[in-house]
Formats: structure tokens, sequence, C-alpha cells
């Protein structure tokens, strides 16, 4: 079964039960210099593993960038 998640703005299906985590490993985003915010609240990082995506919710996947 899936659910379909927004995820920086586009829909996504992801596996029922999927957690913060698990979407961070799938996008390779590697848990170094990212957020991530569900519905607009930020989730911290020791929170992930036991955070679940429901049905519509909107995931924003952020990435510190270097450079200037």
């Amino acid at each position: 079964m899936t659910i379909t998640i927004a995820l920086n703005g586009e829909p996504r299906q992801v596996a029922a039960g999927t957690t913060v985590a698990q979407l961070v490993t799938e996008l390779d985003a590697g848990p170094r210099g990212v957020a991530v915010a569900r519905n607009q609240e930020v989730v911290i990082r020791s929170e992930w593993a036991r955070t679940p995506l429901v049905d519509g919710d909107r995931v924003d996947v952020l990435r510190a960038a270097q450079g200037g």
C-alpha cells in the first residue's frame, strides 16, 4: 500500500509507514547538512526514525549548499 505526500512541492508515492529517516535515505541525501520539515514544522534529526509520514503530508527536505 502506498500513500501520496508532497515532497518539496511535488507529489510522490511512498510506502505506507515510511518514516522521515527512510525518506531521507531513499533520497540518498544522508543526514549531514539536511533539514526536514513536515507540514511546515521542523522535524529534529533525533525524531526522524520515529516520525511516520501519512497521506497528504507536505515534506520539505533542504540540503545545505557550500560556496558563496
